[in-house]
């Protein structure tokens, strides 16, 4: 069964007298464990799909089902808690508190999840060992590189173990060799931890880091495309 089944999913913005299509009837379906770029220019409807998949905005037509279960089936406490704990959301802006430390940060989530307080800590500093920022565990965002901040974003999505990551252009306030770091993070990730992650992005360089390449253009799904390992850009190897 798909995580994520989109059908014939339409998001129209503004009143009858002016409207804006955003999304025209698109339809897929990821699988728990798939690592897919989502890519287009400005304007293809590509960040109101992640809205949407991610229960940030509902959709005007069609339908959207996550995980065997209709979406206008939840409840408002059932989507903050699915938002909470099954999803991590990583964005271009790092929206890390900058008066508190990187662990702080990422003990944010575990505050409103069920899990005691005694655990939070311990959580918090496997998820920032696990993108190597173990080292800086008392250190302030303004103390970190810019790469850097983004992987302490990258643990705060990631402390709670979510079945779906999110990342929204996660590489576009960086520069190119920390955009890099952060990309081959993510496909360790992936690689490693099994994670289904769901990557928005308009450089066609940033989105062949994944398995599968979901191309959009005027809020259409222009060409859904799987990625042969050869294609895949930089390889862990190099």
């Amino acid at each position: 069964m798909a995580l994520i089944e989109v059908d014939h999913l339409q998001k129209t913005y503004g009143t009858d007298d002016a409207q804006t299509p955003a999304l025209r009837g698109v339809s897929f379906q990821i699988a728990a464990g798939e690592f897919v770029a989502i890519m287009g220019p400005s304007g293809s409807g590509k960040s109101t799909l992640l809205h949407i998949l991610g229960f940030l905005d509902r959709p005007t037509g069609g339908s959207y089902r996550f995980d065997g279960r209709h979406a206008d089936s939840f409840s408002d406490d059932e989507l903050a808690q699915l938002r909470n704990q099954t999803m991590g959301f990583v964005f271009q802006a790092f929206n890390l508190l900058p008066r508190t430390t990187v662990l702080e940060n990422v003990c944010l989530p575990l505050r409103y999840s069920q899990l005691p307080e005694r655990e939070w800590r311990s959580r918090a500093e496997r998820a920032l060992t696990r993108v190597g920022l173990g080292h800086r565990l008392h250190h302030t965002p303004a103390q970190l590189s810019g790469g850097e901040q983004q992987r302490a974003a990258i643990a705060r999505a990631l402390v709670l173990d979510p079945k779906v990551l999110f990342a929204d252009e996660p590489t576009g306030n960086l520069d190119s060799v920390s955009g890099r770091a952060v990309m081959l993070l993510l496909r360790e990730l992936h690689a490693e931890q099994g994670h289904t992650i769901i990557l928005i992005t308009h450089e066609t360089a940033t989105a062949e880091h994944a398995e599968r390449v979901l191309a959009f253009r005027d809020g259409r799904l222009e060409r859904d495309e799987r990625l042969a390992q050869s294609r895949r850009a930089d390889q862990f190897t190099k």
